[in-house]
């Protein structure tokens, strides 16, 4: 990548950072003030933790839509800007109600589309999807960071200042946005990195790609209906105040980074990503019923906790990866809109159901219900199709007044090695998914420059 590519990866990323942070830092510690906030209940409490879910899912699709329309930065700023007086609103109060406002104010920022398009904008095809690949990491650094400062910042701040804090580091990425994100000469709509409203009935229409939004879904209900309980577990049964739980995330998040990133290479190096898939499921399964019947003995929890966050880190890093592989050429951008908006639907139903859960049948009852619905999902995931290991291409043409792509496509098409084609005329770009092992790189070149 060259000094451009850079300076776009670590500013965007450095924008996602702040808004992550703000929204992940409440997850370890807002189970533990049912009884100091006005009206709470634990079903209140898993609804303030999800209901940003909800908006963030409703608006994601239509504000990266907008985004196309009006401009990236726009929509980014006004996204956070929505996201700081979430914040605020939340900050201000504590009356459950009001919290839960606030927390949907902030979900209706939706801003990861819009900001994954400006990527796009701002890199050169062939570097694309290395620029996704640090953002992407800098959101997981984000959660693993947001769950340990958050309980120091409760400890000194409470939760309304840590409300206060995700008000500033909205404010903090707005600064970044202006000042120093690059603009971006053009504007595309990019097929694999934007979502494009022509393409999204082929994304829905895919059967591969509705086991896999299943599958985040429950994902990420299973980990927010955890948090509404775990909390609770620290500090009632082992002991440890809020600002001690650090030395619990600390460790399980260093080990479980340590176990999957090896698990993550195995999958994609040797094409064993569907097998490692269901073990990974089957890992959450098992530290779901070590949590219902073993929290007693804090050796047993902390193995299983370790053994959810092996499961969770390998499965959010392959899933993208999968929905690619699941993807067509032409909707691969699309796809990941649909995803992402299962992701955060999952947010919000394990907010309420295991607000809902807990409230009649306690903690067990909420950690069943996680092997329940896993379970549920090893079963779609068993008939998911062996995906094939190609890889994606995105190649300039040298020619953009060609008049008949129709016949650059079927040429490129059959290339030894080329398995799709798509060509976009408004970008003058190729999209390809390639067999780089038998991949004629001589022909396709030739072709296309």
């Amino acid at each position: 990548m060259n000094k451009q590519e850079w300076y776009t990866a670590g500013s965007l990323s450095a924008v996602y950072a702040v808004r992550m942070l703000g929204l992940f830092m409440i997850l370890p510690v807002f189970a533990l003030y049912t009884e100091t906030l006005h009206d709470a209940t634990p079903v209140l409490i898993g609804i303030a933790m999800g209901i940003y879910g909800l908006t963030q899912a409703t608006f994601q699709i239509p504000l990266g839509l907008l985004s196309d329309k009006i401009g990236r930065k726009p929509v980014i700023v006004g996204g956070l800007l929505v996201f700081a007086l979430g914040s605020i609103v939340a900050a201000s109060t504590d009356n459950i109600w009001i919290i839960i406002v606030g927390r949907a104010i902030q979900g209706m920022g939706a801003v990861a589309a819009a900001t994954m398009a400006l990527a796009a904008d701002l890199t050169r095809e062939q570097n694309r999807a290395k620029v996704m690949s640090v953002v992407g990491m800098t959101i997981g650094i984000s959660f693993m960071l947001a769950m340990i400062i958050g309980p120091l910042i409760n400890e000194w701040a409470g939760v309304s200042g840590i409300f206060w804090i995700t008000a500033g580091l909205a404010i903090a990425g707005i600064l970044l946005i202006v000042f120093l994100v690059p603009q971006p000469q053009q504007q595309h709509v990019h097929r694999d990195a934007g979502i494009n409203s022509g393409y999204l009935s082929a994304a829905l229409k895919n059967r591969s790609l509705w086991r896999m939004n299943i599958g985040v879904f429950i994902l990420h209900m299973i980990m927010t209906a955890n948090f509404s309980v775990l909390p609770l577990i620290f500090q009632d049964s082992m002991g440890l105040e809020s600002s001690e739980h650090w030395k619990i995330y600390l460790p399980v998040f260093v080990g479980s980074f340590l176990f999957s990133v090896p698990l993550i290479i195995i999958a994609e190096k040797y094409h064993k990503i569907k097998p490692l898939f269901l073990i990974a499921i089957f890992a959450i399964i098992i530290a779901q019923f070590g949590m219902a019947f073993g929290r007693a003995d804090n050796i047993i929890l902390m193995l299983v906790f370790l053994s959810f966050f092996i499961g969770f880190n390998f499965l959010e890093a392959v899933q993208p990866s999968l929905v690619a592989k699941y993807s067509d050429v032409s909707s691969k951008g699309t796809a990941m809109g649909v995803f992402s908006t299962s992701q955060f639907s999952g947010i919000f139903a394990g907010g309420l159901i295991g607000g809902l859960v807990q409230s009649q049948y306690g903690y067990t009852g909420v950690f069943l219900l996680g092997a329940g619905v896993a379970w549920i999902w090893m079963f779609v995931a068993l008939t998911l199709p062996k995906p094939n290991f190609y890889t994606s291409r995105i190649l300039e043409l040298a020619d953009k007044s060609l008049s008949n792509y129709d016949a650059l496509e079927l040429e490129i098409s059959q290339i030894v090695g080329v398995k799709e084609v798509s060509i976009d005329s408004s970008e003058g770009v190729v999209y390809l998914k390639v067999d780089k092992k038998e991949l004629d790189e001589d022909a396709l070149l030739t072709v296309c420059q």
